[in-house]
């Protein structure tokens, strides 16, 4: 179906032309007629299905139908991420750069002063993070009260970071007249709950099975001992000659201490997590993006809040602990009907962590050792658990987490 077909304004149709884009993917398909309606929606479409127009496309054109004198926020979306944050504002920019809006986005990490000046000139669309929107509300910056469209972008995530509280601190103040859309990879009994406290009535929207991957992505495990992941990685690298690679660690340090390895191996690169300043993770992804650096090394906290048009290959350098969030990872590939690799280095002591993830997968992945990168069968597997970074308890988890968003 084109984009033309979905009852969409001239001035949205020719900002979606001038990004190249012609048919709308099934998330959009479903999605806009049912926004453009006026019904809240509860949307599940796994990572780069293309939901962020989505929800865009159809919220810009409820605003230029009932558009008002008094410039307010009329429209507000909530998102786990900085990253994600600033991504989904730019797409508000530039689908509705034919429309008389303004859209400020806000996130923590950065001077909440220049926020305060934006929003004081008056916004129509509020992008944010749920930590930062507080102390805005807090500080009384913020008026909420005239909103007419909720979004809640990636709901499990922001229910897995612990934003559970300062979601619910949120909906107080906004009025109860209002049309909610919540999207989410996975559809958990939390979040069941969220959306019947949330939604009205909502039409459900499900456009490919929970917890699969994007079927153009095709995915491969090479087993090797951890002392040799990065000489691989690194072979690997320069005998594919593979221009941009997003790879995966566990930790803030290792992503860290990986990159570092992999400059010294000639490779450019470096390294995005929640200990960076925004500055440093937003320069991070802009020398990523124009090929400055082949390489960015990330956090999990990355795996839902970066989208790089065409990214080819993902690695994940070590497995996750969750088996949801090894697809969060390499759906950052394979996006918009283009293909990607997912790459995995797996030593021994991440078998159980494999077979975790094939199990929630319901395949198994194709393996490859690679000649002169055979695993030393003497080599044992050491407790999983050894090192295994905790999540925060429910009750702890708003304020440990808040400062990352």
């Amino acid at each position: 179906m084109l984009f033309k077909q979905l009852g969409l304004s001239a001035e949205l149709l020719r900002a979606v032309d001038e990004k190249g884009y012609s048919a709308a993917t099934p998330i959009q398909q479903q999605a806009i007629p049912h926004i453009l309606e006026g019904h809240d929606i509860l949307a599940g479409a796994q990572t780069g299905t293309g939901k962020t127009a989505g929800f865009t496309l159809p919220l810009l054109q409820r605003l230029q139908y009932s558009q008002v004198n008094r410039r307010r926020v009329r429209a507000l979306v909530l998102t786990p991420t900085r990253e994600l944050a600033a991504q989904v504002g730019d797409s508000v920019r530039d689908y509705g750069l034919y429309l008389p809006f303004r859209t400020a986005v806000i996130y923590g990490g950065v001077s909440i002063n220049t926020q305060i000046s934006k929003l004081r000139k008056g916004v129509d669309v509020v992008v944010a993070t749920p930590g930062r929107l507080l102390d805005h509300m807090q500080q009384g910056t913020i008026d909420l009260s005239a909103i007419e469209v909720l979004v809640l972008d990636e709901a499990d995530r922001m229910l897995d970071m612990g934003f559970i509280r300062d979601i619910r601190k949120i909906l107080k103040v906004l009025p109860e007249k209002r049309q909610n859309l919540l999207f989410s990879a996975t559809f958990s009994d939390e979040i069941r709950k969220l959306a019947a406290r949330t939604l009205n009535a909502p039409a459900e929207i499900q456009v490919a099975q929970e917890n699969t991957t994007a079927d153009r992505v095709s995915q491969l495990v090479y087993p090797v001992d951890k002392s040799r992941k990065r000489e691989l990685l690194s072979h690997r690298i320069g005998a594919e000659n593979w221009r941009q690679v997003l790879v995966f660690t566990r930790t803030k340090h290792g992503a860290n201490r990986l990159a570092k390895q992999l400059e010294s191996d000639g490779i450019t690169a470096t390294a995005i997590h929640g200990n960076k300043s925004q500055a440093a993770r937003t320069r991070a992804l802009r020398d990523f993006k124009d090929g400055s650096v082949r390489v960015l090394v990330a956090t999990d906290i990355a795996a839902r809040g970066l989208d790089i048009d065409r990214l080819p290959h993902v690695v994940n350098y070590e497995l996750p602990h969750v088996p949801e969030d090894y697809v969060h990872r390499i759906g950052r590939t394979a996006r918009a009907g283009n293909d990607g690799h997912a790459i995995s280095l797996v030593c021994v002591d991440e078998k159980k962590l494999l077979a975790d993830i094939e199990r929630l997968l319901g395949a198994r992945i194709n393996k490859e050792v690679l000649p002169g990168y055979e695993p030393n069968p003497r080599i044992k597997a050491e407790p999983i658990h050894k090192g295994r970074p905790q999540r925060p308890r429910r009750s702890q988890a708003p304020r440990q987490r808040r400062k990352r968003a």
